[in-house]
């Protein structure tokens, strides 16, 4: 028996899309399944607090996005009694790309009925969980900026606040301690990977490996803002953690400060403005997933 749990207006209409081919898969399969649509924001973290209280063994299987992905982590009760099944039709899918899970649907319900589970790492920050990338600074910025634009929507509406923040690019005053010692720092950004991209495939964070027991934390530096387009390719590519401007620090958890008026982000979501200092630790050997 599956569970399925998705947001039927998520992904411009991909959603929908892809529980067709999920529930052809799952009833060719000769397998029984029951549909949980999200009805407003949080409502995933609801159902799946729901279904894991109430089933001894969960196979849930999600369609949508990191943020979707995101409320479903959040919304575990008890790792040992529910297995995640991802089928990716958000706007990024930045996660499936640092953990190997195909992107079309009926690949990715596939490798579900193979019913071959494994462990992935997931970010405890504070009180809550991210499951790719945590961060503070630039991202956030475009975040704060991409949630304004209205005429664009999805990727095109991304593209055009990342390229407003690159303008009028700032630069953010945090304070990070990782590995015993303590920085001061004025920077673009700092990312916390488990995985390694935001955004639809910047990578931030690139040598993120989602099941190693390790954060890959990378802190793109002050720099002269007349250099931030042409170091562009580098960030895209990742290229950016083998110069001078970035450090990178390999470490199972760490501690963060926001000196400014700067906020976290977890899986692309904003957190409240009063989430100023946070611990992020990564949880290795608890999470089962379909891979």
């Amino acid at each position: 028996m599956y569970d399925i749990i998705l947001n039927p207006k998520g992904g411009r209409g991909e959603s929908l899309k892809a529980l067709q081919v999920v529930k052809e898969a799952l009833e060719l399969a000769d397998k029984e399944y029951t549909v949980h649509e999200s009805e407003y924001a949080g409502h995933t973290i609801e159902i799946t607090k729901q279904l894991n209280t109430e089933k001894e063994d969960l196979k849930l299987i999600v369609l949508g996005g990191d943020g979707t992905f995101n409320e479903v982590l959040n919304g575990i009760v008890d790792f040992s009694k529910i297995t995640l099944g991802l089928v990716p039709c958000g706007s990024g899918n930045d996660f499936v790309k640092a953990s190997n899970h195909p992107i079309k649907y009926k690949e990715a319900i596939d490798v579900i009925l193979k019913d071959d589970a494994q462990y992935v790492d997931y970010i405890q920050a504070g009180d809550k969980r991210c499951l790719n990338v945590a961060g503070a600074g630039m991202d956030v910025d475009v975040l704060v900026k991409y949630a304004s634009v209205q005429k664009l929507k999805g990727k095109a509406a991304y593209t055009w606040a990342l390229l407003y923040t690159l303008l009028h690019t700032r630069f953010h005053h945090m304070e990070l301690t990782v590995n015993g010692e303590t920085y001061d720092k004025n920077v673009f950004m700092i990312g916390i990977g488990n995985g390694q991209c935001i955004g639809g495939g910047i990578k931030i964070c690139p040598n993120g490996i989602v099941d190693d027991g390790k954060l890959d934390i990378v802190a793109i530096n002050e720099m002269n803002k007349s250099k931030i387009f042409g170091r562009l390719p580098q960030l895209m590519k990742g290229k950016h953690v083998e110069h001078d401007y970035s450090d990178e620090y390999t470490a199972d958890s760490c501690h963060i400060k926001i000196l400014d008026d700067s906020q976290f982000q977890f899986d692309g979501e904003i957190q409240p403005v009063e989430t100023k200092e946070i611990d992020l630790k990564c949880v290795h050997g608890e999470l089962k997933m379909y891979r």
